[in-house]
């Protein structure tokens, strides 16, 4: 479970220049049907902190990816919303990604291993949820499906969103096999 996001990081920044962390933050935007989404909410999506997400998101701001606009009232609260320019490279990055699961993760394991895999993500999820404080309330850390056969968050417009995504070991030959 270590080495996946580090093989996963280092191949995004190979073939499209961006961390696997930039990645998330861009697709998750790209979920969003105006693709803004306030940062606190963004970070609680990605996982991070929002000192961490604030660095990030300066980064792809500075790149022209994102926007960020101070929302008025009374408290910090501010948006990231994905532009034209980071819509086009969220795009342009998803086929690599999707591959990259496939290959890492998902092309090797048979019908019963990705059925287990999905019941020990489920359990996985279910303890972290259990621990959080407000378990409830929060929307899942990550948004991606990998752990159930999914594959991660990737769903610009020309996608269907990521739930829907089904991602199944191919057969023999590259054949698609008869059961999912």
């Amino acid at each position: 479970m270590i080495s996946l996001p580090a093989a996963l990081d280092a191949r995004m920044q190979r073939e499209a220049q961006l961390t696997f962390f930039e990645y998330m933050v861009l697709s998750v935007l790209s979920e969003q049907p105006d693709r803004t989404m306030q940062m606190s909410a963004l970070a609680a999506r990605t996982a991070a902190s929002l000192s961490r997400l604030s660095h990030v998101v300066g980064r792809l701001e500075k790149r022209g990816l994102l926007a960020r606009k101070r929302i008025p009232g009374s408290g910090r609260r501010t948006t990231a919303t994905l532009t034209e320019a980071g819509y086009d490279v969220v795009v342009a990055a998803a086929p690599g990604h999707v591959a990259a699961v496939r290959e890492y993760l998902i092309d090797d394991l048979g019908p019963q291993e990705l059925a287990a895999l999905r019941r020990i993500g489920a359990a996985v999820d279910a303890a972290i949820k259990r621990g959080q404080p407000d378990a409830g309330s929060a929307a899942s850390p990550t948004g991606d499906g990998a752990v159930d056969g999914r594959s991660p968050t990737i769903h610009p417009a020309s996608q269907p969103p990521a739930d829907t995504l089904i991602v199944t070991p191919r057969g023999p030959a590259g054949q698609e096999p008869d059961q999912p």
